[in-house]
């Protein structure tokens, strides 16, 4: 059968089975999802049919359109955006970085604002995090912090941009520059956010030394379980490619032998003279590859992210000024100067002297069937995991995290996903709303 009548029948498959109904009165409002059409399923199915079950063709295809979107020239797909970040702190322990490099027992300031995968491979690289403080209403990193926190053996600098708002690039920037720290950039919440660097506007993602996504579902595009490493950098890219694919020296792709012409005449380490280069390892490296049915689905999802970006950003403001008028009681994100964010999510503190407690409040949206989320982890150090570290040795706590706290009691987030439709979104400000107005809500409940 030709592979186009397939296509075509997979087509007519997405019309009857995949294309969702319009948003009813009571029906669930989830805080993110996927938002695909007949292109996705078109290619995941174009993939299968090839049958190549590893990274190939989609795979280097998507690769190439992610580097140009965020405009730099190396990106490596992965399995996760947790493996990203795993794999961008461990490519700063390589041996080729020299003096540069990562060692056990070296400093490594972030946030416990966030979620775990940013910090877990700090600990698990043998480094200690130095987490600090963070500034409401967007809750990133409070850059006025940034001095104190360090010491002597400070190396690098890892953050992610909270909820698509990027956190202040400048500081941290020059920050790293001044004391030649590496900066790791997670991006995986903020896909097509920007921010203005010396006039210059720029995708986040692109200033750190290494930037890195997740495509899970939730997340700004997806393709299933993946994520990316990206990088300006061609000698952290060899490093992060060599980590990715087992540890390995060689640089040939999947099925491909002897690139270098120099197969079977190197020496290296002290294996025999002429050892076959595939299988010689220069790292102690994972398999973190995806798949090229993933990048099939992530090659398509990357046509429609200007439009998912638009979206998320249309329905935010739609949020923010639908909410103002709680102001007195709510404690609203505000658009950063100089930033052009790609929202995740909308994120609300409740004040300290709101009739309504946070846990109140998203006890009633969750009532009206509007999903919720903290802001992930709240204040990681307080969490289970946590408990087994050592305070001061493991880990160490530059100053307080008193907003942190804050957080981790105050606040949480509702879906600003571009599959949101504007009857979804006003029944939200309905239910933040009424959560407000008192014994009078039914009544109210008709005109807002």
């Amino acid at each position: 059968m030709n592979k186009e009548i397939i296509l075509q029948q997979v087509r007519q498959y997405y019309r009857e089975h995949h294309q969702r109904p319009a948003y009813q009165p009571g029906d669930r409002i989830n805080y993110a999802g996927r938002v695909y059409d007949e292109a996705e399923l078109c290619g995941l199915v174009d993939a299968a049919l090839d049958f190549w079950l590893t990274a190939g063709a989609y795979t280097e295809k998507f690769e190439r359109g992610l580097a140009s979107y965020l405009g730099v020239p190396f990106c490596s797909m992965v399995n996760s955006g947790s493996s990203a970040n795993l794999l961008a702190v461990s490519a700063l322990t390589s041996p080729l970085l020299g003096e540069r490099r990562l060692k056990r027992g070296d400093e490594v300031i972030t946030v416990a604002a966030g979620f775990p995968t940013t910090v877990t491979p700090i600990v698990q690289c043998g480094a200690v995090p130095v987490f600090v403080d963070v500034r409401l209403p967007n809750g990133n990193i409070d850059v006025t912090l940034l001095e104190a926190a360090r010491s002597e053996r400070t190396r690098a600098v890892v953050l992610a941009h909270t909820l698509g708002s990027p956190f202040d690039v400048k500081a941290v920037r020059e920050f790293c520059n001044k004391y030649s720290l590496w900066l790791v950039e997670d991006n995986c919440d903020a896909l097509g956010s920007e921010y203005c660097l010396d006039g210059v506007w720029r995708r986040t993602g692109a200033f750190g030394d290494l930037g890195t996504s997740s495509f899970y579902p939730a997340h700004h595009i997806t393709t299933g379980e993946g994520g990316a490493v990206y990088t300006s950098d061609p000698l952290l890219h060899r490093i992060v490619r060599s980590l990715r694919d087992w540890g390995r020296d060689c640089v040939c792709s999947g099925g491909e032998d002897n690139r270098c012409g120099h197969r079977f005449n190197g020496q290296f380490g002290t294996l025999p003279a002429g050892y076959d280069h595939k299988y010689v390892y220069s790292h102690l490296g994972y398999n973190l590859k995806a798949t090229d049915l993933q990048a099939a689905v992530g090659a398509a999802q990357l046509d429609k992210l200007d439009d998912f970006v638009y979206k998320r950003r249309e329905n935010w403001s739609y949020l923010r000024e639908r909410l103002a008028a709680l102001e007195q009681y709510l404690l609203l994100p505000e658009k950063e100067p100089g930033t052009n964010p790609s929202w995740f999510g909308y994120f609300i503190t409740v004040r300290e002297d709101s009739p309504v407690s946070r846990d109140g409040l998203v006890a009633r949206l969750e009532e009206r069937k509007i999903q919720t989320r903290p802001l992930f982890a709240g204040n990681l150090t307080r969490h289970p995991c946590f408990q087994n570290l050592r305070e001061g040795v493991d880990y160490r706590i530059a100053g307080s995290l008193d907003t942190t706290d804050r957080i981790m009691n105050n606040s949480f987030w509702v879906g600003v996903y571009p599959g949101m439709e504007r009857t979804m979104l006003e029944e939200m400000v309905r239910g933040i709303t009424l959560a407000f107005a008192g014994p009078d809500a039914g009544q109210q409940d008709q005109s807002v």
